[in-house]
């Protein structure tokens, strides 16, 4: 994968550098803030961004969402120390793929990362967990749906499984009786429906709005 580091830290961004290196992977550029990431992302377009959450000048949140809303193809991973409930939240809202600390051992980190790339969640159980908690602490009325009858009842299949913590196009190809295609095929069709961007964005949707049954 081509990929854009943002980090403020230059020991660690120099370290991760020669980590993805050696594991074939292109580190095209290196940032030191957010508002730098946005203008790298955007002059080199690669596949992947490594965003650190708390930078000067432009924060991981903030830069993101610009990204998200560019629509440049790259996907965002939060690479941070913050294990805040709010900042794993706020992180998914904005558009990020996945969310991973950065005391995460070498090899689960690169089997996430390179999760991402095949268009699944980068979450370690303990996040998802948590990202899953808050999602069902009831917070008043839910947001009003955007269109939930869109959804085929083969699409709300996927997203049931989705929900219950079945993610990958193996698992849930395996889970429904299908190929892996029929499941991109229709997982695309729950994000574009649901005018969301990734998988992660959908699972937190659906438990906010109660789309499915989340037991």
């Amino acid at each position: 994968m081509r990929i854009v580091l943002a980090d403020d830290h230059a020991l660690f961004r120099d370290s991760l550098k020669s980590l993805l290196e050696t594991r074939g992977h292109d580190v095209v550029a290196l940032a030191s803030n957010g508002r730098e990431a946005v203008t790298l992302v955007e002059r080199h377009r690669p596949d992947m961004v490594l965003m650190d959450l708390n930078m000067p000048e432009m924060d991981g949140l903030e830069a993101t969402q610009r990204l998200t809303a560019a629509e440049l193809g790259a996907k965002v991973v939060m690479l941070t120390i913050s294990d805040e409930d709010q900042d794993l939240f706020e992180a998914i809202k904005a558009g990020a793929e996945g969310y991973l600390l950065k005391d995460i051992e070498s090899e689960r980190f690169f089997a996430l990362i390179e999760g991402v790339a095949r268009g699944e969640p980068a979450l370690t159980p303990a996040l998802a967990k948590k990202l899953l908690a808050e999602l069902r602490t009831p917070k008043g009325e839910s947001a009003a749906v955007k269109d939930p009858d869109a959804l085929t009842a083969r699409e709300e299949d996927v997203l049931s499984a989705m929900v219950r913590g079945i993610t990958t196009n193996r698992d849930l190809a395996s889970h429904l009786g299908v190929s892996q295609n029929t499941v991109k095929f229709h997982v695309r069709n729950i994000l574009d429906k649901l005018h969301l961007h990734n998988r992660a964005q959908a699972v937190s949707y659906a438990l906010r709005n109660r789309l499915v049954d989340s037991d």
